[in-house]
């Protein structure tokens, strides 16, 4: 298993600095110039170019490069270019949040899919395996944003049981913190229990058809045991790929939910700082999402080797 880590790791060695230089592109790829958003619109040329020298953008591209990443390796993003503040420190503050409204919508899916998955499997063809098939379709076929505005009409206007907006940080009030998520929660969790549902239900099928199943209940072992000892563990590992594909849709979609629900988290960041063309707010976030994208695929890999042997061996 140590020998499977170190080659994960040396393997988003390379994977790093392409993401690096991507992230840093951006600057280049984006329309307009930065400088003259700063400067204002009605600024002047010296106003322009003195701005485009305090932002080290007539500095050639290696140096400035090198520059950035010199800083990254420090733990330091750069400054916001309106209002000062570390972009370390601006995504600190607001990680909490996304971290919370995307783990919870990742959990509320697990919560949905499993259950659905293993259900639909076992009745396959039948009047369960349909209606959760026809549910499954129907959580992939909306919209996050949409999803949100019909629980806040539903739960937040027409019926006031939850909060429609803002977020208590769990030290607060584990209670409050609670109520102020379940709605997002559900918002991410429906799509990405309906996928897990899918994968589960096409994986688990193929396992029970094995000779080894046959095998199980030849010798008179209860369905439900065969299902869960015998077949959940090999069906499991296209489904932990799923998963994984899921956190990083749900930090994606947590940009979209948090606007929704009026939440303060990263993509809220981001949002505004795209508006603002705040570009070194806007690398620092997307490339700390792709380190955590990087992290949680690099879990898979472990799991990988945790649920299926060989993958250690090789």
């Amino acid at each position: 298993m140590l020998q499977l880590i170190l080659r994960r790791i040396l393997i988003m060695i390379p994977v790093l600095f392409i993401v690096s230089l991507l992230v840093f592109g951006m600057v280049y790829l984006t329309p307009g110039d930065p400088a003259v958003t700063l400067a204002g619109e009605n600024a002047s040329e010296e106003q322009i170019e003195a701005t485009r020298e305090r932002l080290g953008l007539n500095d050639p591209l290696l140096e400035q490069y090198g520059r950035w990443v010199n800083g990254v390796l420090h733990g330091d993003l750069g400054q916001s270019l309106y209002s000062s503040q570390d972009v370390t420190d601006a995504i600190k503050q607001r990680m909490p949040v996304t971290f919370s409204v995307a783990m919870g919508g990742i959990i509320v899916a697990l919560i949905i899919g499993i259950p659905a998955g293993a259900t639909a499997a076992v009745f396959r063809g039948r009047w369960p395996d349909r209606v959760l098939g026809l549910g499954a379709a129907t959580g992939l076929s909306m919209p996050n944003y949409f999803v949100g505005m019909v629980l806040v009409l539903v739960f937040a206007i027409w019926n006031d049981i939850l909060p429609a907006t803002s977020y208590v940080a769990f030290t607060d009030s584990p209670w409050d913190w609670t109520m102020h998520l379940i709605m997002p929660w559900i918002t991410l969790g429906i799509a990405a229990g309906a996928v897990i549902t899918r994968q589960l239900r096409s994986s688990l099928i193929g396992v029970l058809g094995q000779d080894y199943i046959r095998t199980a209940r030849a010798k008179g072992l209860r369905g439900r045991r065969v299902v869960l000892k015998h077949g959940a563990k090999n069906a499991a590992i296209p489904v932990v790929t799923v998963v994984g594909a899921q956190v990083s849709i749900a930090l994606g979609g947590s940009v979209l939910v948090e606007r929704v629900f009026g939440l303060t988290g990263v993509g809220d960041l981001l949002i505004s700082a795209t508006l603002r063309r705040d570009i070194p707010v806007i690398q620092g976030v997307v490339l700390t999402f792709c380190i955590i994208v990087l992290i949680v695929n690099l879990l898979v890999d472990l799991a990988y080797g945790y649920l299926n042997p060989r993958v250690r061996v090789q």
